[in-house]
């Protein structure tokens, strides 16, 4: 099971039950699916997920990428696992066919990934970032664009990057100081000269690809030379590797610089660089100072343009962190059940050592990771359904409701999934003891990678802000009610069944306390929001997988024919033990946030 983290039963049921993935094959844009072309791709992921990206999981944390002369190599094995990905139409498998894509719904998608991110999260983040760098150009790009940038990313000939964070600035993108000064223009687009520096670029240097298609925020100077302040004077530039002419050709080496390489404590087969661009005399296209980039969109449209790769990424973070969960929770449940150790309350002293697994403290970690493993990993599917629902959606109507919906969820699929996933990964370690603390399990390893999830693509605090601070006041009102249908229908159903309807009272009770929390924020003082907003998020979080726990409890439990099975019992245990376990917490949270507590807020900074 450890080296098949993802159970297909539970996968197929997600997928085709829960999320009715059926539904979708009636519309023109997925007609060419059926359940058994989306089996067969599940399938192909599982099997290369295994052969190719699985055996150099170890292998990849000891032999991190290398930076010598400038360049970076990294793990053979690591390279060969990409291009075996993206020849096997991986990269390409959700665009269109006009760009030879298989145009499979993002929830397949999704489910595919998975399984790459499972068995060796930092090889599979090349392909993650070079589908989202495609698909951001794909839209927003010119025809050109699209035909020398995205096409050799989907055919596995080059890969994509997002090049946001600077030194100084970290997250706050609106004190960037790249600047991109005006330089013509050719028949890729308006150029410009990049000149400033990026920090933490996943991908930013390898030699996997030939070329590294980069996309770069930085600022266009005003008239007197200044640089816009804040967020709304940040564009957009394509800054390719290699320079390319109209025709498609590889020109020149851009000015793009590799200053070194960022030594993480997890995510070691990733490279991760400081890229400087248009600061080095090594690489100066055409004599002149500054890298080549192309602008995206038009000036000033650069953070809201980036926003359709930042959100992917977001989701695609909480898929890591919910496949790294799962992983260890397989690995846990395997060596629970080989490791025997003591022996139970009826079991006599002479009674040989039982398994692990039989001890009641061992079930309650095993449970506990179950709720938090599949419990984010279903959040991460429903977000990925919801992508679904807007890019087929019949009317304007429709697409505002999912997208209204995937809005107030997408930072709650990153966050949850991240700072609950990593738990998942804490108690692996505690569940094989002494043993799990020492390199020659995995677990340690993917503790260590899943703890940078809560950091990638915006920290928990900052999707809290956003959570709290924008998305429940300027729309929560209609996402909220939206949701509410959703969760108040599953406790209806609930009620109906034996057992759960005491779990349907107390979902519906905290789902009245969290709305009535939600309406007041609007006449809440700003430092008191931002000072109880991340607690908010995280409560919010835990009442959207309880009611994805119970609506998928209600489903199984449902269904005569499944009823009794063992992916049923799992489902009405995890439910149980979060209902019972995880939920009552919850309360005191929004006890708390109905006065929003200035004891942060009125802290000075002196007392640390």
């Amino acid at each position: 099971m450890g080296q098949n983290a993802i159970d297909r039963d539970n996968l197929d049921f997600l997928v085709f039950d829960w999320l009715g993935l059926e539904a979708l094959f009636a519309q023109p844009l997925f007609a060419d699916h059926n359940r058994q072309s989306v089996a067969a791709l599940l399938d192909l992921a599982e099997k290369l997920a295994a052969d190719r990206f699985l055996p150099v999981y170890k292998l990849s944390d000891r032999v991190e990428p290398a930076f010598s002369d400038g360049e970076v190599t990294v793990l053979p094995e690591i390279a060969a696992a990409h291009i075996a990905y993206a020849e096997a139409g991986f990269i390409a498998a959700p665009f269109s066919a006009e760009l030879d894509g298989l145009q499979v719904p993002e929830t397949v998608q999704t489910a595919a990934m998975a399984q790459f991110m499972a068995a060796n999260v930092a090889a599979s983040a090349y392909g993650m970032l070079t589908t989202g760098n495609a698909r951001l150009l794909a839209k927003y790009g010119t025809p050109l664009q699209i035909e020398h940038f995205v096409r050799p990313q989907l055919a596995g000939q080059a890969t994509g990057t997002m090049c946001l964070s600077e030194p100084q600035a970290g997250s706050s993108l609106g004190d960037i100081r790249t600047r991109a000064v005006p330089d013509g223009s050719d028949a890729l687009g308006a150029r410009f000269r990049i000149i400033g520096n990026k920090m933490w670029i996943s991908g930013g240097d390898h030699d996997i690809t030939d070329n590294i298609v980069h996309l770069v925020l930085a600022k266009i100077p005003e008239a007197d030379g200044t640089l816009p302040v804040g967020t709304a004077g940040i564009s957009l530039f394509i800054v390719p590797k290699w320079l390319i002419d109209a025709e498609g050709k590889r020109g020149d080496r851009n000015d793009v610089i590799v200053a070194g390489l960022n030594h993480k404590m997890g995510y070691r087969g990733t490279s991760n660089c400081l890229l400087n661009f248009g600061e080095g005399t090594r690489f100066r296209p055409e004599g002149q100072a500054g890298a080549i980039g192309y602008l995206v969109g038009e000036p000033g449209q650069g953070l809201a343009i980036m926003f359709h790769m930042m959100n992917e990424a977001r989701i695609a973070v909480g898929l890591g962190a919910a496949a790294i969960a799962m992983r260890s929770h397989a690995l846990s449940v395997d060596y629970a059940r080989e490791r025997a150790q003591g022996r139970t309350s009826q079991q006599s002293k002479e009674a040989p050592p039982t398994a692990i697994i039989e001890h009641p403290d061992v079930k309650r970690m095993l449970l506990a990771q179950k709720c938090y493993a599949e419990g984010a990993f279903s959040l991460v599917l429903l977000a990925s359904r919801l992508i679904d629902d807007r890019t087929g959606a019949a009317d304007k109507a429709a697409f505002q409701d999912a997208d209204l919906l995937l809005g107030l969820l997408t930072p709650i699929a990153k966050t949850w999934s991240s700072e609950w996933g990593v738990k998942a990964s804490d108690i692996a370690i505690q569940i094989h003891g002494g043993y799990g603390y020492t390199r020659d399990f995995d677990v340690e390893q993917l503790y260590r990678d899943n703890r940078l999830n809560p950091i990638h693509e915006g920290t928990t605090g900052i999707q809290g802000i956003d959570f709290a601070g924008r998305k429940l006041m300027r729309e929560g009102d209609r996402a909220l009610d939206l949701l509410e249908s959703r969760v108040l229908a599953t406790c209806r159903s609930a009620s109906d069944l034996s057992g759960l309807a005491v779990h349907a009272h107390r979902l519906e009770k905290l789902w009245r306390q969290f709305h009535s929390v939600a309406k007041a924020l609007p006449s809440v003082d700003r430092e008191a929001l931002l000072s109880n907003a991340t607690e908010l998020t995280d409560a919010f979080g835990h009442i959207v997988v309880g009611w994805i726990w119970l609506d998928q409890t209600v489903l199984i439990m449902g269904d005569a024919a499944r009823s009794e099975s063992r992916l049923a019992a799992g489902k009405r245990a995890a439910c149980d033990y979060f209902y019972n376990h995880e939920l009552p917490r919850i309360t005191q949270v929004l006890e708390l946030a109905r006065s929003m507590p200035r004891v942060i807020a009125d802290t000075p900074s002196s007392v640390f």
